[in-house]
């Protein structure tokens, strides 16, 4: 597993949070971390993964920042609606964003504004916790490609599986034992220079976010042995609620 020196100056907030964190994360699980040297090493870049876990975030900064970057989220904004965590995430750079709302339209500015000074964001393109029954990856939303075709940035896929394992989607409660293992594998940059020179329509916008779950689900393919369903699941027409639990409980039966 090879990890590449951290280059750029990192917040305070990120210093603690990696301080308290990553001692807490090893622990929990074995770690097997796969061509995240693609990650570019300077420079703006996104970085696109599939979402299994509210461990994702964590387990996705450990994997960025053992390969020399710090992390930018588009974090949910109820995150930010209590005073101290809201003051650290902000102060750690993490940019907030209301789900569903006209005011998304903020933190795709400051994505892009991310981007275009140099910074890694980190984009779940699914935009919620998986719902497909097996934890494949969904049809994606449209932010990550707007976001690339706006600033004509590296667009970085990564598959990863594991953390589902440690805490299943939207369960409360961790299964530490016996020790999971996580694999992360990041994939070539999307190939997306064709689409780059056209307007961003909403169908150009469709093709590229096509693209880059495409590529997610190839690297998930890989990692799980087992071949993705035929189509992306579609939580838009699935009937059921956008954000949160949909099965409106606090627990769902764990997936391997």
């Amino acid at each position: 597993m090879r990890v590449r020196k951290l280059s750029q100056d990192r917040p305070w907030t990120f210093l603690v949070g990696a301080t308290i964190l990553k001692p807490l994360l090893i622990p929990l699980a074995s770690r097997t971390w796969i061509d995240g040297d693609k990650i570019p090493a300077t420079g703006g870049c996104i970085v696109a993964a599939n979402h299994i876990s509210h461990l994702d975030p964590l387990t996705m900064a450990h994997f960025v920042y053992d390969h020399g970057r710090v992390p930018r989220y588009l974090a949910k904004s109820s995150l930010f609606t209590n005073k101290l965590l809201g003051s650290f995430l902000r102060s750690a750079g993490q940019i907030p964003v209301e789900r569903l709302s006209r005011n998304a339209a903020g933190a795709y500015a400051a994505a892009v504004d991310a981007v275009n000074g140099g910074e890694c964001v980190v984009i779940y393109p699914e935009g919620t916790l998986t719902r497909d029954p097996d934890l494949w990856p969904m049809a994606g939303k449209s932010g990550a490609a707007r976001i690339a075709l706006a600033t004509g940035c590296p667009v970085i896929p990564v598959g990863q599986w594991g953390a589902q394992d440690i805490l299943p989607p939207y369960s409360k409660k961790p299964d530490v034992f016996p020790r999971k293992h996580l694999t992360m594998k990041a994939g070539d940059p999307v190939v997306l220079d064709d689409l780059l020179a056209l307007p961003a329509t909403t169908e150009v916008v469709a093709r590229t976010t096509e693209r880059i779950m495409a590529a997610i689900t190839t690297i998930v393919v890989e990692l799980r042995g087992e071949a993705a369903p035929t189509a992306r699941f579609d939580q838009s027409a699935s009937g059921k609620q956008q954000t949160g639990n949909p099965n409106g409980t606090s627990d769902r039966k764990k997936q391997r």
